[in-house]
């Protein structure tokens, strides 16, 4: 395995200054109308649904490799290329396609820290031109067994022998079944909640906290980094931001929920706690 070219969490000031890097290539996974207003220089768009499949009432599933590599295909992406990923909310969509590239074995990327936000607000060069690249033919596969990858039957399985930390970072409503999203609501059992932005420093323009409060903030929840963790929400968007932040602090085993409680809220076999 190459050694990334940068770290998996770029600042802002860093990448400005690498703007005209060949190796690297910007992804930007806000919104299309956002993108149409305002970008980082010579960062190309993808549309957040090439990273999902659906399957209603599920969402947020892991796509067909064929549209991945479509996807990753129209974007330039290549081993020869760095990806440096942001969006226009903060880091969850971001967050998916690092997720994602995590699945296929992929590490070539960083996480733009505070995304759109830090970057347009604190005076770096913006652009309105659309910016593409030359379509390349893109071969991936998922890695077999998955270690990043929970679902259904693995979660209950690990519920059943005990260890598995289970970290819900939808809104404290949706956790305790005060708004509800899917057939049956509550959370499952033994999981910690903390909503996902509260891992973001509104002072700093939704960059992520510091790693010492991050830590302090995940041990008053009981997660040790040693321990495999299983992080879900909804449709696994919020929850594939915290399984980034859990990777950037040293978390050694962290699994994200494609689906999440879109899954598991519409099944009649998952334990259900309230």
């Amino acid at each position: 395995m190459t050694t990334p070219l940068f770290p998996p969490l770029i600042e802002v000031e860093t990448l400005e200054t690498e703007l005209h890097n060949p190796q690297l290539l910007i992804v930007d996974l806000g919104s299309a109308s956002t993108y149409a207003q305002l970008h980082v220089p010579g960062a190309v768009h993808l549309d957040y649904a090439m990273l999902v499949a659906n399957e209603p009432p599920v969402g947020g599933l892991m796509p067909p490799i064929d549209q991945l590599e479509l996807a990753l295909g129209a974007i330039g992406y290549g081993n020869d290329k760095h990806l440096v990923v942001y969006d226009d909310e903060g880091g969850g969509k971001a967050a998916r396609l690092i997720f994602t590239l995590a699945c296929l074995g992929l590490h070539n990327c960083s996480l733009l820290n505070g995304g759109l936000h830090a970057w347009a607000n604190e005076g770096h060069p913006l652009s309105k031109t659309p910016h593409t690249q030359k379509m390349r033919r893109v071969r991936l596969a998922y890695l077999e067994s998955n270690p990043c990858i929970a679902d259904a039957e693995l979660i209950k399985q690990r519920l059943e022998q005990g260890g598995v930390q289970l970290f819900d970072v939808r809104s404290e409503d949706e956790y305790l079944d005060r708004k509800r999203f899917s057939r049956r609501g509550g959370h499952i059992p033994g999981a910690v909640n903390l909503e996902w932005t509260e891992m973001m420093d509104r002072s700093r323009n939704l960059r992520l906290l510091p790693a010492e409060t991050l830590h302090a903030m995940l041990h008053g929840l009981g997660l040790d980094p040693s321990k495999e963790v299983v992080t879900y929400c909804q449709t696994h968007h919020r929850s594939a931001y915290s399984f980034v932040v859990l990777k950037l602090l040293g978390f050694t085993q962290v699994r994200g929920y494609p689906g999440s409680w879109s899954d598991w809220g519409n099944r009649n076999d998952t334990p259900i706690e309230v």
